[in-house]
């Protein structure tokens, strides 16, 4: 067996699984699990939410270390459990390393839905949270203008490779501002705070403050512990983007609900 190619597969497992929003105790157990494969005397892995090392280890070969930065990172369950499968097969010696590797490198790039269809995502969430929040018809089209507007201000945001905080931030801010001036220009009379409480719930951290909690639980305190602070930021910029939104709307001349 190709132990370098088996480490690269099991670190590349892990920076998928990492960047896909996976816990770090999964992440490591994963990379465990390929490595064991060796079988080799020593065989170790240490993640952290930025960070990937794995090692193999033993008397009849040079030790092999590999170290991965990941930078990246989104919410992706698809791509886990696509992993995890990739993971059992190879443990179960269903596929060989090298059909393994080959796998993960089209995991890493496969698309589950096309970006159309997760823009039509982002209008629904908008759309069906404000009507849960006890909006009408009315409020059903301006939530439908405010979400598509947020989509276009995601994807732009996206393609400029801005960081979380910005890309947030400028969202919430466009959130807002939409809103309100649906509500003076085009269908006065309509609920423009759920609105907004509507079409910011796409960018809420509730996925990345639940995995805070878990890894926390679980003893990874470094990571538990950066992966809340990237929720309380990323929930800062959303409400200083919605503040700045009111308040330039209130700047040329609007007036609040």
């Amino acid at each position: 067996m190709n132990d370098k190619l088996l480490v690269e597969t099991a670190v590349l497992a892990g920076e998928i699984m990492l960047i896909s929003g996976a816990e770090i105790f999964r992440v490591e157990n994963t990379i465990d699990h390929i490595l064991r494969k060796a079988g080799r005397e020593t065989s170790e892995a240490i993640v952290f939410s930025t960070g990937i090392f794995a090692s193999l280890n033993d008397p009849s070969i040079e030790a092999i270390t590999v170290a991965r930065r990941v930078t990246g990172r989104s919410t992706n369950l698809n791509r886990v459990y696509l992993v995890n499968d990739v993971s059992r097969k190879l443990c179960e010696d269903r596929i060989t390393v090298e059909e393994a590797y080959g796998k993960l490198k089209e995991i890493r790039t496969t698309m589950q839905y096309s970006r159309w269809l997760k823009d039509a995502g982002i209008v629904g969430v908008s759309v069906f949270f404000t009507l849960l929040l006890g909006g009408g018809g009315r409020d059903f089209l301006a939530a439908a203008i405010t979400g598509a507007v947020l989509a276009v201000a995601m994807e732009v945001s996206s393609r400029l490779k801005l960081n979380d905080f910005c890309m947030n931030g400028i969202s919430a801010f466009l959130i807002a501002f939409t809103a309100l001036s649906v509500e003076k220009l085009l269908l006065p009379g309509i609920r423009s705070d759920i609105i907004i409480i509507g079409a910011i719930m796409p960018l809420v951290p509730g996925v990345i403050f639940t995995t805070a909690i878990r890894d926390t639980l679980n003893g990874d305190y470094a990571s538990g512990t950066a992966r809340m602070m990237e929720a309380v930021v990323i929930a800062l910029s959303v409400a200083a983007g919605v503040g700045a939104g009111i308040r330039l709307f209130q700047f040329m001349g609007g007036q609040l609900w």
